[in-house]
């Protein structure tokens, strides 16, 4: 059973995705989106809508998420302080990005969940090849792709400040 971070309180939850392309992020994010006053922001949903025609390489991408971020964070705010939880499917896969995360976290005084979903390269890439032959999802990625983008992953610890739950 999914619960929020924190049942003895009603301050809403900002949950958190990090795990490797294809982990299951995004799956998780539509499970979780079924826990009460809970709705999803997705990335890759705002980036097509935003950056479809801009994004050829990884260093698009980066630069696009940088300005959905940038966006984004007094909307998100915004919401849990209204007292809704928000599902967050950005990758919390580096340091920097789960900074940005805290900072919503503090500056809207929610509480927080860190799904890490555990997943190998092995299963990742079989799920990405997958995928990508389903055309299902709002993005592909190769696996040359995936192995660049996999370098600059950085697993979640204790001591960053988020309440962990792994999933392997």
């Amino acid at each position: 059973m999914i619960t929020p971070g924190d049942s003895q309180t009603d301050k809403p939850t900002l949950h958190l995705l990090c795990g490797k392309i294809a982990s299951g992020k995004s799956t998780l994010s539509t499970e979780l989106a079924t826990l009460p006053d809970t709705i999803v922001v997705a990335e890759d949903r705002w980036l097509k809508a935003l950056y479809a025609d801009e994004m050829q390489s990884v260093a698009d991408y980066l630069r696009c998420s940088a300005k959905l971020r940038s966006a984004m964070k007094p909307h998100l705010i915004s919401i849990l302080t209204a007292g809704v939880s928000v599902v967050l499917d950005f990758p919390a896969n580096t340091l920097a990005n789960r900074e940005w995360m805290m900072s919503v976290i503090s500056e809207s005084g929610a509480n927080n969940c860190l799904h890490y979903l555990n997943v190998s390269d092995e299963i990742c890439k079989s799920r990405l090849r997958a995928r990508n032959q389903a055309g299902a999802h709002d993005f592909s990625a190769t696996d040359e792709q995936f192995e660049l983008i996999t370098r600059y992953f950085h697993a979640p610890a204790a001591d960053e400040g988020f309440n962990i739950i792994e999933y392997s």
